[in-house]
């Protein structure tokens, strides 16, 4: 009988449906242990998960889109293995996208995205919002049900995504119809490595054609506003490049939300006094997702590549080694939250989780997904008297039936069919 900390949770279905008792089993042998066999870091400490989330001068982010589990397109060697990065970055899968920047590529594509996410963008966009989530739950509530994954999560952070950025109406479809027919990232399945970015490719096209339009004839949306914007040093970064950080927004943007709508749902449906504490002070569901971000955040884990010999709180590294972040378990880590395993409204110091991850990679869309989920939150609750799950699909409170996606990265629900009372 293989011990659970030694069991390959890559692969491992099991592992799949409950990682966080893998991740426990993992944190007795140290909060940053070696995977028996493998080149393999995993890091469940919190201080140790933000010491390595930090540290852009030791560790590349390249292989954070397809994870520490594939090869490398190199043979490691030497004392410093950046120039092999780079030289060999159309080897990793997703290397070219800006989760994967390394240095002074990343800090120019990033310094362009920061400017789509300021307060005053995302007011002018809350109008929005708010008409489309109420839209989407006033028609759910009237049915008394919905399948919340394909019927409000995804069509609801997709259509929000388009909005902001301006895609037109008629292709919003083709792009959710790419995103739902791929597989996840960090598919359990390693022989959809490959086919991991398909959907990317194909709404890339899309946008290579938005992107030459509003080069020509700006229209004052923020795609170009994305479209005519400059690095720091003043040069204008190429056409693809731009198509990259449009087409990685849009992808990335919808998919995380869309996990953290369920997920947070997923708790509030087993929690009635929490309902109705939420919806006698809405002011609380801030508090309330920040909580579900941390407890069950939409990413599990994220991934770096050793550059240089290092140390993890003394742990040694070598150059080749890949570390294994494990986000899910810091923001359960006991040594930084008290009784980390229960759902506590008003924790102190709650922003502090490492859901969107931290330093100079954190999640550039962060102020979006707060934004949207918030505003369903808010509709679903003002519009209802009480939110269960359909327990002839997931069973009856306590012994619920639910299916996730197959991925090692993203902790989302494959579907959640809720049964709505009207208020």
């Amino acid at each position: 009988m293989i011990e659970l900390a030694e069991r390959d949770y890559f692969t491992d279905h099991d592992i799949l449906l409950d990682p966080y008792a893998y991740f426990e089993a993992a944190r007795e042998r140290g909060p940053v242990y070696r995977l028996p066999g493998r080149d393999i870091v995993l890091v469940t400490g919190f201080e140790e998960a933000l010491e390595v989330l930090k540290n852009t001068d030791d560790y590349s982010s390249v292989i954070a889109p397809q994870g520490p589990a594939a090869p490398l397109p190199f043979e490691a060697g030497g004392v410093d293995l950046s120039p092999l990065i780079e030289a060999h970055r159309g080897g990793f899968v997703g290397g070219d996208l800006l989760v994967a920047y390394d240095g002074e590529q990343h800090t120019f594509s990033r310094s362009i995205l920061s400017r789509l996410f300021t307060p005053s963008k995302l007011r002018a966009n809350e109008a929005f919002i708010s008409e489309l989530a109420g839209q989407l739950v006033g028609d759910a509530v009237a049915a008394g049900r919905c399948e919340l994954i394909k019927d409000i999560a995804t069509p609801f952070v997709t259509l929000v995504i388009a909005d902001l950025l301006g895609v037109p109406a008629d292709d919003r479809q083709v792009f959710m119809d790419a995103i739902d027919a791929g597989p996840p990232p960090g598919s359990l399945d390693p022989d959809d490595l490959a086919a991991q970015n398909q959907p990317l490719v194909l709404m890339g096209m899309y946008f290579a054609q938005y992107v030459a339009d509003r080069r020509q004839s700006p229209r004052g949306d923020v795609l170009s506003e994305l479209s005519a914007a400059a690095y720091p040093d003043g040069s204008q970064p190429d056409l693809m490049e731009i198509v990259r950080l449009a087409t990685f927004l849009f992808g990335a943007g919808q998919d995380t939300s869309a996990k953290l709508l369920g997920n947070a749902m997923r708790h509030l449906v087993d929690m009635p006094a929490l309902q109705q504490q939420l919806r006698a002070d809405p002011a609380l569901i801030p508090d309330f997702l920040e909580e579900v971000l941390r407890l069950e955040g939409s990413t599990k884990m994220t991934a770096r590549l050793v550059k240089k010999p290092a140390q993890i709180a003394g742990f040694d590294v070598r150059p080749g080694e890949k570390v294994f972040i494990a986000l899910a378990a810091a923001n359960r880590d006991p040594r930084r939250w008290e009784d980390p395993g229960k759902l506590i409204l008003g924790r102190p110091r709650i922003k502090e989780h490492l859901a969107f991850g931290r330093g100079a990679h954190v999640c550039a869309g962060a102020p979006l997904a707060r934004v949207e989920v918030r505003a369903i939150f808010e509709e679903f609750l003002s519009r209802t008297s009480d939110i269960d799950l359909d327990e002839t699909i997931h069973g009856s409170r306590g012994a619920r039936r639910l299916e996730y996606e197959p991925s090692f990265i993203i902790r989302g629900l494959a579907a959640l069919n809720l049964k709505l009372t009207p208020a």
